[in-house]
């Protein structure tokens, strides 16, 4: 949108040449690959000054809050959120202490600060005593790909994923923060009522399997009614989302939460949490529990599968709920 301007993506590894989009983006491939925090030093103390120093950038834009401080060049960083401050346990030790090291300085160092909620804004300027004035707040929006589709492909999506059955629906990384391990249990509560054979699917990788979610795994008495799908491609992961009965999106900790507007785009109704920035995200089109009960979370599972009323009005709720949000409005207002 901006041909008048230079792009330069300086990537740690071999890039997609899908990221290479336009004339004007220029790819540089900087050394090493940045997979840990040692590795996160060198690069963007070491890599990347000398890389800037070559392009003299007029502005570097770090879309994850990381920055150089070995560089005078202008700096915008983006701030997804700071859940490391908040659940610092939930992290590998060398990630939290770089994290809680560096971090601060990134705040400082930037010129200006973008962040994705209005609930992330307050929290930088709580943990790191940054001026408000110096933050932006620019929402996320969803891949356009999602949209409601057909009964007939809603079936073939749950014959291919949960036997044919309905089923509430978890999207995103198995973290601890994403609050699976209280899901677990409240799900099996609910099946001890559940007249319907509802299902519950966890579509993402199980990089952070640890054993409280695994010991609420195998403690379940509906085990049998889970299905893992691992992580999908994203025409894949449309049609699950649009066949859902409901998302359940109940982490304890979110800097936006993009899943709760997937689901909006999806025109699936939403159960999702009371806390940090998911009431901002949501608004009054979903459920809203507390992710630290999980008899809460269960009610909300009856609630939202019993009552098909319900449902309809969440849904029409989302659907002017998602206006607020697109990746068009995002770059312009980034821009």
């Amino acid at each position: 949108q901006h041909p008048e301007h230079d792009f330069y993506f300086i990537f740690d590894r071999k890039y997609d040449e899908e990221f290479i989009f336009a004339e004007n983006v220029h790819p540089v491939v900087a050394f090493p690959q940045a997979r840990h925090p040692f590795l996160y030093y060198i690069w963007f103390e070491i890599s990347l000054p000398i890389i800037l120093k070559r392009i003299k950038p007029d502005l570097f834009l770090s879309p994850d809050a990381h920055l150089s401080l070995s560089t005078k060049v202008s700096s915008l960083a983006i701030f997804h959120d700071l859940n490391f401050e908040h659940y610092p346990e939930d992290l590998p030790r060398m990630e939290r202490i770089f994290n809680k090291y560096f971090f601060p300085k990134y705040a400082s160092k930037a010129q200006r600060i973008v962040t994705v909620s209005e609930f992330s804004k307050r929290d930088i300027i709580n943990q790191y005593n940054v001026s408000g004035d110096k933050i932006d707040v620019v929402y996320n929006g969803a891949n356009e790909l999602y949209k409601p589709i057909s009964k007939e492909l809603k079936t073939e999506t749950r014959d291919q994923y949960t036997a044919g059955s309905p089923y509430f629906l978890f999207v995103g990384a198995v973290h601890p923060r994403k609050n699976i391990a209280r899901l677990f249990h409240a799900f099996d509560i609910f099946k001890q009522h559940d007249k319907d054979n509802v299902k519950l699917l966890i579509v993402g990788q199980k990089k952070w399997w640890t054993r409280e979610i695994r010991e609420s795994y195998e403690k379940m008495a509906h085990a049998d009614d889970v299905f893992f799908s691992g992580r999908l491609p994203a025409n894949d992961l449309h049609r699950v989302i649009a066949s859902a009965l409901s998302l359940t999106y109940v982490s304890y900790f979110e800097g936006f939460g993009i899943p709760i507007l997937e689901a909006f785009y999806c025109d699936v109704p939403v159960i999702t949490s009371n806390v940090t920035s998911m009431p901002e995200v949501a608004g009054d089109a979903a459920l809203l529990v507390d992710p630290f009960s999980v008899k809460s979370i269960a009610s909300a599972l009856s609630e939202m599968a019993g009552d098909e009323k319900l449902r309809i009005e969440l849904i029409e709720k989302g659907r002017k709920r998602k206006e607020i949000f697109n990746w068009q409005k995002t770059a312009d207002d980034l821009w």
